[in-house]
């Protein structure tokens, strides 16, 4: 197995656990920052899935349907996952109004932060040993898959730090407008990938 595809695995494998430990923490908190960070766990999880038969594809050699090899493969598949993270934050930004509008209250923010923390301190394992591999082997999808876990760092910070604000002041709004900044982000730094 190349560097490229065992890094795949790796980052599904990873976006696997923590779409697990966010979506059932999300869904019984009532945070919309930690639900909206396991959608993102979840979309991250099926595009390192798709990252890896992306790679498959593009390594194969040059044949008479594709005279230049299929390289060109990853570019199209960085383009498809940042298209998925754009949707992704614009749905993020839509669950952070529906939850100002309803005035909803977040529960369990203990074991919130408890799942975010470790959450965050994965997410950065994972980032570094990215980075590696895509400057190791200069493969497109592999700095792509970096640049979409580094947000996440980002992300998981925020959310961390809501959770904390929301436990100590009582004020939801906090948790509205961080996830709300995190959807805006998420769909930012997508923008640069698809550029790329």
């Amino acid at each position: 197995m190349t560097p490229q595809k065992k890094a795949t695995v790796v980052s599904s494998s990873v976006a696997a656990v923590l779409t697990l430990m966010k979506l059932v923490i999300g869904i019984a908190s009532g945070s919309v920052a930690v639900l909206a960070s396991a959608v993102d766990s979840v979309l991250d999880m099926f595009v390192s899935i798709f990252n890896y038969f992306a790679i498959s594809n593009s390594e194969k050699p040059a044949d008479r349907t594709f005279n230049y090899g299929r390289g060109k493969i990853e570019a199209l598949a960085s383009v498809i996952e940042g298209t998925i993270i754009t949707i992704s934050g614009l749905f993020l930004l839509y669950q952070a109004v529906q939850k100002a509008i309803n005035n909803q209250a977040s529960q369990f923010l203990e074991i919130s932060i408890y799942v975010m923390i470790i959450s965050l301190i994965i997410t950065i394992l994972l980032v570094i040993y990215l980075s590696y591999i895509a400057k190791k082997t200069n493969s497109m999808v592999i700095k792509a898959d970096a640049l979409h876990y580094k947000t996440d760092v980002f992300s998981n910070v925020a959310v961390l730090v809501s959770l904390v604000l929301v436990t100590f002041t009582g004020y939801e709004l906090i948790d509205v407008f961080v996830g709300g900044g995190i959807a805006l982000y998420i769909i930012y730094s997508s923008y640069e990938l698809i550029h790329d």
